[in-house]
């Protein structure tokens, strides 16, 4: 697998559609509350993108033919959905929830992708936890994605994280490579061995993205085609980070700042 490392002038136009999620995401997580729908969420992204130069990355979006395209701005998945939940005027968010919200964006011929799950309001305290440490294994992660590693130390740092506590690894769904295409390689998986895979190299740009089960790790296909949940009807983590590969640490182009307010949860 040719993984190509960017160029710093490439990098800095990553870095620029990084923060433009950054602030869709913070202009989202505004209305993330009970009783919202979906729908309006995603309008909210949609336009924002759009007003700031930008396109949304995800709408229309077909990987392959075995696809259709992916009808939203935004991947809003809820509880025991992982990934690429759709939206609707009718199907709204509640308190005790937690929802994940994935965005990309393309500009000026740069992507940007990461996701971030909010918790709304009184949700239970293993969900809590749950995310707590899905979003510590991202940043177990990062911390080896280093010039000399392997990809394999970074899917290992995670897998060990989370598996400690018992949780459930989503192995089919993997982070991923990004520039001037949406997916690139390296793929990243969240589980694997130490000193195994691609040869990390400085300059080298990708997702890094736990997808992380309450319960088992298997997961099924929704009906629509896109949206995935476990198996079990646990609720699911996902949390997603583009990172470069530098020496002795990562840098991490995108950031949480613009909507973090303090460690995990969104009030209603």
């Amino acid at each position: 697998m040719k993984v190509q490392p960017k160029t710093e002038a490439q990098i800095a136009q990553l870095r620029a559609s990084a923060d433009l999620v950054g602030r869709t995401l913070g202009e989202v997580a505004k209305h993330i509350a009970p009783g919202v729908a979906t729908a309006t969420l995603d309008r909210i992204a949609e336009t924002f993108i759009r007003d700031n130069g930008g396109v949304p990355a995800f709408k229309n979006y077909q990987p392959d033919r075995s696809y259709t395209p992916f009808p939203f701005t935004l991947c809003l998945s809820i509880n025991d959905e992982v990934v690429h939940g759709f939206s609707s005027e009718t199907r709204v968010v509640n308190d005790g929830d937690i929802i994940t919200v994935d965005c990309g964006v393309n500009l000026n011929g740069y992507y940007g992708d990461y996701a971030y799950t909010f918790l709304v309001g009184n949700v239970n305290e293993a969900t809590r936890q749950l995310c707590q440490r899905t979003k510590e294994a991202l940043y177990k992660g990062i911390e080896v994605a280093v010039e000399g590693a392997r990809l394999g130390d970074v899917s290992y740092a995670i897998q060990q994280h989370v598996e400690s506590f018992g949780y459930g690894i989503v192995r089919e769904m993997v982070g991923h490579g990004i520039g001037q295409r949406l997916h690139e390689p390296p793929e990243v998986p969240n589980y694997g061995k130490r000193g195994q895979g691609v040869k990390l190299q400085e300059g080298m740009v990708f997702c890094i993205e736990p997808m992380i089960n309450l319960g088992k790790g298997q997961v099924a296909k929704k009906k629509d085609g896109w949206t995935i949940v476990t198996r079990d009807g646990q609720p699911s983590a996902h949390y997603e980070h583009m990172v470069v590969v530098r020496k002795g640490n990562a840098e991490i182009l995108s950031t949480y700042h613009y909507f973090e307010p303090g460690p995990y949860t969104i009030q209603p």
